[in-house]
């Protein structure tokens, strides 16, 4: 947006994060890309997130960017009072530890918030109350007992799905949750607790299968068996190989489908006019569509599609969307890497007074802003270098 960092929607809300890997982080980045002043608290040497492999590499470069980073002992005594003198100064604190974890250290809501009762205090965990408010939990694990892994597989094979969606979509329910909370904040003067969770998310994300049992009386099946609510809602094969999802979810789109692939027989047949009429009849439809598309190179389907304004993607891999030209516009915003390398990753996806939100901190090393932030809180350069000596901060 433009205008500068007072420009954005949440200029001047003051954010501590006391986060790792990413449903917590997630929350935080969400705020901060609108503006927020986010400082994450990470252990002396850095938050381990920072070192993980393989499928974890992603991590901490995709949700702490737009943050500063303080590097604290919070077993030491002196890293607790500094940690306890950024939660005074804050309007929000988010974090994602172990239940129970941080009342031993007396970084709990109720004893924040008795020091600062403005406090929005924003705890990230696997269950919400209840009898499995107490287990440790994964996103992966979330989307086994939640039903999502079950419905992403083909039968008998559950699979997660292919990216952080439940600790993602966890974060940004917390992040909703912190700004309903601001906004009642604003009217009584009070903050307030409030939680995420990764069970709860994926029990909403499946709620529209459990609603469809509700409505049928027949179970959903896993989304690759399952029978579609369109008769054109699937991927197909082109005559180069290549593999493009179509669908043709309304009598109006049959139309234009139909006339703009020329397939006479099919409009001239009332009996496929209406939606389910069509469902019914996939398997004399989906055979001639399939050897239509099958003539075609994709880019010649493809742009036919687009020229008949159907719903169509090709299939893409994550390291394809570096290149392509809706994120190119303005959906893609540059950080940079541990070793120093430029990338691109995706921006915030939303527009705000048709803007985009961007870059204003880049991704911190561990520690970067620690001297900044404590100056902040008015401590001097020699109470400073003291904490620093004595390990409580680096």
């Amino acid at each position: 947006m433009t205008g500068g960092d007072d420009a954005l929607p949440l200029a001047g809300l003051k954010v501590v994060e006391f986060t790792h890997m990413v449903m917590g982080p997630s929350a935080g980045v969400i705020l901060a890309d609108l503006g927020a002043e986010v400082i994450k608290v990470e252990p002396i040497g850095g938050d381990p997130t920072r070192r993980l492999l393989g499928s974890g590499a992603g991590y901490f470069p995709m949700y702490n960017r737009n943050k500063r980073s303080i590097c604290v002992d919070l077993k030491s005594p002196e890293g607790l009072k500094v940690a306890r003198r950024l939660a005074a100064d804050a309007d929000v604190v988010i974090e994602n530890f172990r239940p129970g974890a941080l009342v031993k250290l007396g970084l709990d809501c109720e004893s924040l918030r008795a020091e600062n009762p403005r406090l929005i205090y924003c705890s990230a965990k696997g269950f919400l109350k209840g009898p499995y408010e107490n287990r440790a939990a994964l996103d992966e694990v979330a989307q086994m007992m939640g039903g999502l892994a079950y419905m992403t597989g083909p039968p008998g094979r559950p699979l997660r799905a292919g990216a952080s969606v439940i600790d993602v979509t966890g974060g940004m329910f917390g992040a909703i949750a912190i700004l309903a909370a601001l906004e009642e904040r604003r009217r009584t003067g009070l903050g307030q607790e409030v939680k995420c969770s990764l069970f709860e998310t994926t029990a909403f994300l499946v709620g529209q299968h459990m609603a469809q049992m509700a409505v049928t009386g027949v179970a959903a099946k896993p989304m690759p068996a399952r029978v579609s609510a369109w008769a054109i809602y699937d991927v197909f094969e082109t005559k180069d190989a290549q593999q493009v999802f179509v669908g043709v979810v309304s009598d109006a789109q049959w139309t234009a489908f139909c006339r703009g692939f020329a397939l006479d027989e099919f409009i001239a047949d009332e009996s496929l006019a209406l939606n389910n009429q069509r469902v019914e009849a996939r398997d004399r439809i989906l055979p001639k569509v399939r050897e239509l598309f099958a003539s075609l190179t994709a880019a010649d389907l493809l742009a036919k599609l687009e020229t008949v304004g159907l719903p169509f993607a090709p299939i893409c891999r994550p390291e394809d969307l570096f290149d392509d030209p809706q994120l190119q516009a303005q959906g893609l915003v540059d950080v940079t890497l541990a070793d120093g390398r430029t990338t691109s990753l995706p921006a915030l996806p939303v527009e705000i007074g048709q803007q985009r939100m961007g870059v204003r901190i880049d991704v911190p090393s561990a520690g970067q802003q620690s001297r900044e932030i404590l100056s902040g809180l008015g401590l001097g350069g020699g109470e400073i270098d003291t904490l620093i000596a004595a390990g409580a901060v680096a």
